[in-house]
């Protein structure tokens, strides 16, 4: 990855690769979920407390294969029997609900070892599946010590396996390192089962895409536009209008009622919510935030913010962390608004900024206007009253209160309390 950052936590839609491989594993659920660090190892198990706190996780010092590597993720369980299942931490879309029908499929079966393969079209690098008599598998042959007719092969291995317990146990043990590599192979389990008479069976998946790992830059981005693909079409499916799937990302943690509609180049990140009726875009990105029913955004950008029901908001608005708009709001063009508490009704009209402010419902401020929150110091609190109006171009410098049905003149610089409900202000820099 040429990176400062753990491989396994580069993200895919807005989750790390690992937590895509924790999540999977989950479902089948095991009795203990190990797992194993190495390099960076610091990085990992810090995202580990944060997202799987109760995952045990095991070191392995020393890259000496994926052979070792399980012995590494074996050794904190003691003697263990019954079934272990083994996958990685780069294959984000491998699903649950495939690991849960391979635990099952081994089950029935009474194979010994289950080996998820697919065929796929350029199997280079992979390695192969070599199929026996018995149509089991053979053996697996990784790719720099395949003959010709062995990397002719288009069946390939995953790397995920389900294993009888006593089976991988003695098959570690015999291990050794006689390959290109000179690494053990986990691979040579599988001679080592039919060695001593065992079945290894394939759960072979039509989905190429849960084979496939992520070693570079390139390959994250495939993976993340198949998966933001496949996000994209449940949401199509689930009653959501996405104008150009190709141009809109949607990552895993985002909730959509039916009947919203997604405009081209919109982005939906982490916890947001959109209700029902509301439409999203064009060229808009939102994080974290809650957009009530029928609500509009357009080219704008909003974290951690509230948007409620029939708002409008843009082109070119900004929704910072605190912004909660009620019912009914109208932010114009190139607003930017911060911790603002703006009540229903409420109009902030173009080239306005609002900050560290509470305006009551059926307020109107009017173009330029400006909320000046910082005295130098500290951020200070505005208070708006309900149907206030505050004419264009004025500066509330804060902390000041414009009480309920008062008017400010445009182009008014706000100083002090604005008492006189329906007072008419005039330009200076205190108002009465």
């Amino acid at each position: 990855m040429k990176s400062s950052r753990a491989k396994v936590l580069h993200e895919v839609a807005g989750r790390s690769m690992l937590a895509w491989a924790v999540d999977a594993a989950e479902q089948v659920s095991p009795e203990h979920l190990v797992v194993v660090v190495g390099h960076q190892r610091e990085q990992v198990e810090a995202h580990l407390r944060e997202v799987a706190p109760a995952v045990l996780t095991a070191v392995q010092e020393e890259q000496k294969g994926t052979g070792h590597a399980v012995m590494c993720g074996l050794a904190p369980l003691g003697e263990i029997s019954g079934i272990v299942v083994v996958t990685y931490g780069d294959v984000p879309l491998l699903s649950g609900e495939t690991l849960s029908a391979m635990v099952e499929d081994h089950r029935s079966s009474g194979d010994a070892v289950t080996v998820l393969t697919a065929h796929v079209p350029d199997p280079t690098g992979y390695g192969r599946i070599v199929r026996g008599g018995d149509a089991g598998i053979a053996r697996i042959v990784e790719h720099k010590d395949a003959s010709e007719a062995e990397r002719a092969i288009t069946e390939i291995n995953s790397g995920i396996y389900v294993f009888d317990a006593d089976v991988l146990h003695d098959g570690l043990a015999s291990l050794g390192t006689d390959n290109a590599q000179g690494e053990l192979y986990l691979t040579d389990v599988i001679a080592h089962a039919n060695a001593v008479g065992r079945r290894v069976g394939a759960y072979v998946t039509e989905d190429l895409w849960q084979t496939e790992g992520v070693n570079n830059r390139l390959q994250l981005a495939r993976m993340g536009a198949e998966m933001n693909r496949r996000i994209g079409e449940k949401w199509m499916l689930a009653g959501v209008t996405v104008v150009d799937p190709a141009t809109t990302w949607i990552e895993d943690s985002v909730d959509i009622a039916p009947d919203v509609t997604l405009l081209p180049g919109t982005q939906l990140l982490g916890a947001t919510s959109i209700a029902t009726g509301a439409v999203i875009g064009p060229d808009t990105t939102l994080k974290d935030v809650e957009v009530g029913e029928g609500a509009t955004i357009s080219r704008s950008q909003g974290l951690l913010a509230t948007v409620g029901s029939g708002c409008q908001v843009g082109p070119f608005a900004y929704l910072r962390p605190g912004t909660e708009l009620a019912e009914d709001v109208r932010l114009g063009a190139f607003v930017e608004t911060k911790r603002a508490v703006v009540g229903a009704g409420t109009t902030v009209a173009h080239q306005a900024y609002a900050a560290d402010v509470e305006i009551g419902a059926g307020a109107t401020l009017c173009a330029g206007t400006i909320v000046a929150n910082d005295d130098g110091k500290s951020k200070q609190t505005t208070h708006v009253g309900a149907g206030a109006f505050i004419g264009a171009h004025s500066v509330l410098v804060a902390p000041v209160t414009v009480s309920d049905g008062a008017y400010v003149a445009a182009g008014s610089t706000v100083t002090e309390d604005v008492t006189t409900q329906g007072a008419a202000g005039a330009r200076g820099s205190g108002l009465d």
